[in-house]
């Protein structure tokens, strides 16, 4: 039992804190959820991930990785423009109005800010080459997705440039240089080392709080809601997600090996291609200056079940890639193995 617990502790803690945030959230209203999430804000939580990660990562890979931009280039278009795609394809199946739109707007925001590099590099993978994804699609994300968005929805995602260039700036880079400025350091560099496996046990743990977070909002936001979607209309939106997840997921790999990328980086676009953020979406689907306003379809209702597709995708993505995160690290142990010199 402790070595289950010690190998699947997160899986088991998605299980218990995504049912248990909406159970929670549904008996919250608007400004008690508000006081809570001061408590899990998104911005704070996933720069102190950044942080911990950057802290931990050999700065000399992200040298490499620059001077090889293959794999982070071939990520980024699997992120920014294939699942996108994927999006605009599956949306006539959704119903309602609200997981079209939901669904859309999880394929058009950027990679996720720190957990593609936490599972690349618990898959063995090269997690500079996630770090670089990262920065790069949310470095473009104020132009990339409203793009996407407008192809479909016929309307422009009223997004604040100069906040979110201040916010990116705030949350992702400035954290990230802060964690190799302290690397710098040969006391904190072997700290780094030694505690490597720690360092990115925390980072995941920060990572539920913000699952936990979404999740009581998801509750708030289905309470009191009478016109719910159907058990299908879940199952079928629930079903593309994870299509769509998967299938950025093979075609990123088959891709890397095509162009004949080492494991390390193929491992690394498999999750930073196919992973999207949490808070950009839940902030797209929730803002009233955006899909949060309630007359967006001239009926006064909004959509206000549009966060529930992201909230899917998300969790489907933690699940499935801890799994597979894990099958990869296993399989290159042997391989490993069999190219280490022997004394």
């Amino acid at each position: 039992m402790l070595e289950i617990l010690k190998k699947r502790w997160f899986l088991i803690s998605l299980a218990v804190l995504i049912p248990g945030g909406l159970a929670i959230g549904s008996q919250f209203t608007a400004s008690q959820l508000e006081s809570v999430k001061a408590f899990f804000h998104p911005r704070v939580v996933i720069a102190v991930v950044l942080l911990l990660m950057a802290f931990s990562l050999d700065s000399r890979q992200l040298k490499d990785s620059f001077r090889s931009p293959g794999p982070v280039l071939w990520a980024s278009a699997v992120n920014y423009a294939l699942i996108p795609l994927f999006g605009l394809m599956l949306m006539p199946l959704q119903r309602p109005a609200d997981f079209q739109f939901g669904l859309m707007i999880v394929a058009a925001v950027p990679c996720t800010m720190a957990a593609a590099s936490v599972w690349t590099r618990r898959a063995g993978g090269n997690d500079a080459v996630s770090l670089w994804v990262t920065i790069a699609t949310n470095g473009s994300c104020f132009l990339v997705t409203p793009f996407w968005l407008n192809m479909k929805t016929a309307r422009v995602a009223q997004l604040d440039v100069r906040e979110m260039i201040f916010r990116l700036l705030l949350v992702v880079l400035l954290p990230t240089l802060a964690g190799q400025a302290i690397r710098l350091l040969r006391v904190a560099r072997k700290l780094a080392v030694r505690h490597k496996a720690s360092i990115g046990a925390t980072a995941q743990a920060c990572m539920l709080t913000i699952v936990f977070g979404a999740a009581c909002e998801a509750g708030t936001r289905l309470n009191g809601m009478g016109d719910r979607p159907s058990l299908l209309a879940v199952v079928i939106v629930w079903g593309s997600c994870i299509a769509i997840h998967l299938a950025a997921m093979g075609i990123g790999m088959a891709g890397g090996r095509l162009f004949g990328f080492s494991r390390r980086d193929i491992v690394a676009v498999a999750f930073a291609g196919s992973q999207k953020t949490l808070p950009i979406a839940v902030l797209l689907a929730t803002d009233e200056t955006m899909f949060g306003n309630p007359d967006l379809l001239g009926s006064g209702r909004g959509v206000p079940f549009a966060v529930f597709p992201i909230l899917m995708y998300h969790t489907s993505q933690m699940f499935i890639d801890t799994v597979i995160a894990d099958r990869l690290a296993e399989n290159a142990r042997p391989a490993e193995a069999a190219v280490e010199p022997t004394a």
